[in-house]
């Protein structure tokens, strides 16, 4: 018996040695500079928008990767090893400094301690290498530099005292070797349109709703046109003069054939219309997606509510590609204040983090700083709170630490763009956007842009010490502490009780907008009188300018929530998106104004089908649901310490799931009984009830009146009674 035991512990061994072989050999991805393949893409897709046929490129400066990139590893082998290597550009290989001839697929490297070393020149492409061996593998612990600041002495030696600054590399972890980064591409699978009606001599196609993708045309055949116009609605697509998008081919095709178009649109439905000899069976369409999990759920009493969580998924995942976007029909850009919402939905959706770090990495560019993100003032800002909250969510200090250095010099580029009062104002080529609203005044030193720059010091202050720049932490503590003094100084009105809009002049203007004051709620820079007065005078308050659009509209009912109001801001989300699903909406859309009738609903811009109807701002009842009705939030990096406070709002029930690293944090609530099972960390339940409630294997603790606490440990399903 001792001896069958013996071999199969044997056996066993072999066999986990062979598991953990096998997996090591897998563990290979390609790698780059970090943040040049990022660039790289970004400007691969944003550069793919077209209009009505016409190349439509960004606004700003595009920037590109490092053409000459240096990346090495030191590795301490037991045994010699055989390890291959593919690189996209011209390279040279060395080991222990010593030049390979050639350009080997195949090297060996002895056993023992040796640095590996390849040195990649591209311009068309990334320079990036994938190395596979069985323990000699690329990944983001390799070292690289854009620049080895190495000289040669008289007599030919090469100094060792380089004063190069060498980083980890960038990967989005893809782990083929025969797919390089140049040849990425989304994944696509075909769908069919759901009605096809005949228009002219052609014919028009639904597909039913909102989508993305590439049109496929079936049994094409003949010599003249074929006309493909795209339209997000099936007005846009009958209007061959106005719709924002299309296709035009010149053909002369003596048999059938199927032909993919070249780039991918959005649209539900296609007008087809053939000219001269020309004739098609038929069309279909590649659905181009990320291929992102949906781990976020959300469930209610309420059916309409579920319709607008629902379609607010749809269409937060169709702007979720390679980079989150602003819209699939236009721009189809990496808008940073578009962005940041789409971190904080993604948090309590897919919470895929790749996304996150690639689109942060785009927006921010290369060194020298020369305007503000996207050109907007406002966007700088929110590139810098998106970084924070990634780490509040993600625990990735790593990528703080990577970012850090170019966060570091945008900043430096705003603190010496203050005006003589130290405040931000415009200057030429600056872009104060705030949001799409009639008649809201730029001028002067406006106190939203102040509130942001202040929030911004704050989140360099966090990130400083993250990175270990403690002599800098100190600095943005100081410089925020300075501002927000200055803020209320200035700005605080107290006959008003609430900030006003701006200063001209050095004298405070006599508008109060919605933006810096609902700002200023979640941003907890009030005192609770203040916070109250802000709710009666500004945001309850119909005398103050109204928000038409999604964008704007995520702050202001995510104020009204951390204020307590879920109640009314059911019936707002009810009220706005609502109305929009009322309206035919699949998905939804970049601007609503119920104000506007019939085809009013589609013009933006000045162009009668300019507004995108499927816009990733437009999604964020994801994130008010998930955070402030299921009521979960970490208190502390990567979900190690939570808070939940649910509030029903007035639903009669609601239960879902909040993706974490490590798993969901499922809640269900109902005015008598909370379910929760947690997946990882240590959270705190927190809830009222009239009667003093009851919980299986916890203890509830009153922490004050009618105010009850039950700890959460991961792995135990908690249920508690009481009385809602």
């Amino acid at each position: 018996m001792k001896i069958l035991n013996t071999k199969f512990y044997i056996t066993l061994a072999l066999f986990f040695s062979l598991f953990i072989e096998q997996a090591q050999a897998q563990k290979a991805s390609w790698i780059w500079y970090p943040g040049d393949f990022d660039i790289y893409m970004s400007n691969v897709m944003q550069n793919r928008r077209t209009e009505r046929g016409s190349f439509f490129p960004v606004f700003w400066k595009m920037d590109s990767h490092f053409v000459l990139v240096d990346f090495h590893k030191e590795f301490n082998l037991a045994t010699a090893e055989e390890v291959k290597l593919y690189v996209e550009g011209t390279y040279n290989v060395k080991i222990d400094g010593q030049a390979i001839t050639g350009f080997p697929k195949t090297i060996t490297i002895p056993a023992g301690k040796h640095k590996l070393s390849l040195k990649v020149y591209s311009t068309a492409q990334v320079p990036a290498i994938f190395v596979q061996g069985k323990t000699v593998v690329s990944d983001e612990t390799w070292l690289t530099t854009f620049e080895d600041k190495e000289w040669i002495d008289a007599s030919g030696k090469t100094s060792d005292k380089s004063g190069t600054t060498f980083v980890n590399a960038g990967t989005w972890n893809l782990t083929d070797p025969l797919t390089p980064p140049s040849k990425f591409k989304l994944p696509t699978t075909p769908m069919f349109a759901v009605k096809t009606d005949k228009v002219n001599k052609g014919f028009i196609s639904d597909f039913g709703k909102e989508t993305f993708g590439f049109i496929k045309v079936h049994g094409l055949k003949g010599k003249g046109k074929l006309n493909i116009y795209y339209g997000e609605s099936k007005e846009e697509a009958l209007s061959v003069d106005k719709c924002e998008t299309l296709d035009l081919l010149e053909l002369d095709l003596s048999k059938k054939t199927d032909s993919i178009m070249i780039l991918s649109k959005a649209f539900r439905y296609v007008n087809i219309q053939p000219e001269g000899a020309v004739s098609l069976d038929s069309v279909s369409m590649l659905y181009e997606y990320s291929p992102v999990a949906e781990r976020g759920s959300f469930k209610s009493s309420d059916v309409e509510l579920n319709k607008i969580y629902d379609v607010s998924k749809y269409t937060f995942q169709l702007n979720t590609r390679e980079f989150f976007i602003d819209g699939i029909k236009r721009d189809r850009w990496v808008w940073s204040g578009d962005a940041y919402q789409s971190y904080l939905m993604n948090y309590y959706s897919f919470f895929d983090a790749s996304t996150v770090k690639r689109t942060l990495w785009a927006q921010r560019g290369k060194d020298p700083v020369t305007a503000h993100i996207n050109t907007i003032m406002d966007y700088s800002f929110y590139w810098f709170l998106g970084i924070y909250d990634y780490y509040q969510y993600s625990g990735d200090q790593k990528f703080v630490e990577d970012i850090y250095p170019r966060m570091k010099t945008l900043m430096t580029y705003i603190d010496g763009r203050k005006n003589k009062n130290g405040l931000l104002e415009w200057m030429p080529g600056d872009w104060i956007f705030i949001d799409w609203a009639d008649k809201l005044s730029k001028e002067g030193e406006v106190s939203f842009e102040q509130l942001l720059y202040c929030r911004s010091l704050e989140t360099m202050a966090l990130c400083a010490k993250l990175a270990n720049d403690n002599a800098s932490a100190v600095i943005y503590s100081k410089q925020a502490a300075e501002l927000k003094a200055k803020i209320f100084a200035l700005y605080w009105n107290p006959t008003k009780q609430a900030l006003v809009h701006s200063r001209i002049n050095g004298k405070q203007t006599d508008n109060v907008t919605r933006y810096a004051n609902m700002f200023g709620i979640f941003f907890d820079y009030f005192t609770p009188a203040q916070k109250l007065e802000v709710k009666k005078n500004v945001l309850l308050n119909d005398k103050v300018a109204k928000i038409t659009t999604p964008y704007m509209r995520f702050y202001e009912l995510e104020a009204l929530c951390a204020m307590g109001e879920q109640l009314y801001v059911l019936k707002e989300m009810k009220n706005y998106w609502g109305g929009m699903l009322k309206l035919g909406a699949t998905s939804f859309w970049e601007e609503y104004n119920p104000d506007k009738r019939d085809t009013g609903h589609l013009a933006m811009y000045g162009r009668p089908f300019g507004k995108s109807l499927c816009h990733a701002w437009g999604a964020s009842p994801i994130y008010l649901l998930g955070k402030y009705y299921l009521g979960v939030k970490p208190t502390s990096a990567a979900y190690q310490t939570y808070m939940i406070e649910p509030n029903l709002g007035g639903l009669e029930w609601m239960e879902g799931k909040v993706p974490t690293n490590n798993g969901e944090i499922a809640v269900s609530v109902s005015k008598k009984e909370i379910k929760i099972k947690a997946a990882d960390g240590v959270g705190k339940l927190r809830f009222r009830s009239v009667t003093k409630p009851s919980v299986n294997g916890a203890e509830v603790k009153e922490i004050s009146k009618g105010l009850y606490e039950v700890t959460i440990q991961k792995g135990v399903e908690y249920l508690v009674k009481y009385q809602g």
